[in-house]
């Protein structure tokens, strides 16, 4: 089949054009500059110049793909969805899957919640042949936003301080599954007009979470827990210090929100298989070089 791929240079894109190829599609990657074309062609994919920021642009580059098929990675929560649905629907491409994120069943109220929403409700009433994923907490290599960094810190800190939300619920999903979710929602027509949730196999509490992960790097790191408030307010602080803030005060109040999901109509529609979490986040903490 031929994909067109918007947002294959990311983390989770890495991994959809890897796979995609591997299984003997043809893929086209959209991609807004020199450094992401080169990204997806290290891929293997076809780099199509295009922009999500300029309508006229990605108009022309959807109609030049003459793609089956689209897959869109990128961020829901940035306004794009519109343009990127109108900019299909225009070249006639029929089939697409749109990965959104479970982020949106959050009692919170950030702003990019409501474009999320905003987005799925206008994939929801377009005339392509639509199908929604929303992936859980991905992890899985160097570069996801959340477990690298957990690892690297049990591997090398005799204390630590963590949130003090132990029980609350987490299903964290492995890339590799998430790519392989959206191959399968490209291709099985009883995924058309549906939505996927796409975590791991069972949830598992935060400190069932945090001793897995140092099982895995071997760690002895003493776990502090600490009330979730005042670390919501250093990182109000951090926010408004920095640039570009690693870790965001609705990021910490997550955490006491559980964040279990049933995947029962993907592993019947999807053939979808995750892998445990202890096993995934073993394999990580040995491609990161961080297993004893």
């Amino acid at each position: 089949m031929r994909l067109l791929v918007v947002g294959g240079s990311g983390f989770t894109g890495g991994y959809v054009l890897r796979e995609a190829a591997r299984r003997g599609h043809e893929v086209l990657a959209l991609a807004r500059s020199p450094a992401a074309a080169r990204t997806v062609a290290a891929h293997g994919a076809q780099p199509l110049a295009g922009d999500l920021d300029d309508a006229c642009r990605l108009d022309e580059a959807f109609a030049a793909a003459r793609c089956e098929a689209l897959v869109c990675l990128a961020s829901l929560g940035y306004g794009h969805g519109p343009g990127i649905v109108a900019a299909a629907e225009e070249a006639g491409i029929g089939r697409a899957v749109f990965v959104s994120t479970t982020a949106v069943t959050t009692t919170l109220h950030p702003p990019a919640r409501q474009v999320r929403l905003a987005a799925e409700e206008q994939i929801r009433s377009c005339g392509l042949d639509w199908t929604i994923l929303r992936p859980t907490m991905i992890y899985g290599a160097d570069g996801d936003r959340n477990l690298s960094r957990l690892l690297r810190l049990l591997s090398r800190s005799p204390v630590l301080p963590v949130p003090a939300t132990g029980e609350c619920l987490h299903q964290p999903v492995h890339v590799a599954d998430v790519a392989a979710a959206v191959l399968a929602a490209v291709q099985r027509p009883a995924a058309i007009g549906s939505l996927y949730n796409v975590a791991g196999p069972e949830p598992v509490s935060f400190s069932e979470l945090l001793r897995i992960c140092a099982r895995a790097v071997g760690s002895r790191t003493r776990l502090v827990p600490v009330p979730l408030t005042p670390l919501v307010l250093l990182a109000r602080g951090y926010e408004v210090l920095s640039r570009h803030p690693r870790i965001r005060p609705e990021q910490l109040r997550r955490l006491a929100e559980d964040k279990a999901f049933a995947i029962d109509d993907a592993i019947r529609d999807l053939g979808y298989a995750p892998r445990p979490f202890g096993e995934g986040i073993g394999d990580e903490a040995r491609m990161l070089g961080l297993a004893p």
